[in-house]
């Protein structure tokens, strides 16, 4: 099973861990740090994020590590950490006792 990465997933690669920031068919991005801005100049944003980008030709080396579900939290007890079950087949499932889709 290769592994496919998800928003909010905690993965290594090569020498960083961090979580998946932003993910495209090409490309990911890798949160790496976070820290709070010092100046006001674009008040929507409010912290630096360091990120680092993954190429999809380089997806074969990620190690998936957990996942989070809430990626707003405070700290870790708050963002419900878990590992992701992975299957043959990770993409959509049909409702619980319904007849299986093609």
């Amino acid at each position: 099973m290769k592994y496919k990465p998800r928003l909010n997933d905690y993965v290594s690669w090569r020498n960083v861990e961090g979580w998946v920031y932003f993910v495209d068919d090409t490309h990911l991005t890798i949160e790496i740090s976070v820290r709070p801005k010092e100046d006001d100049l674009v008040p929507r944003h409010k912290k630096h994020h360091c990120l680092i980008v993954v190429q999809d030709f380089q997806y074969d080396e990620l190690v998936y590590v957990h996942s989070r579900r809430f990626a707003n939290a405070s700290n870790l007890e708050e963002m419900e950490i878990y590992v992701r079950k992975f299957t043959d087949e990770d993409t959509y499932k049909s409702q619980e006792h319904r007849y299986q889709d093609p």
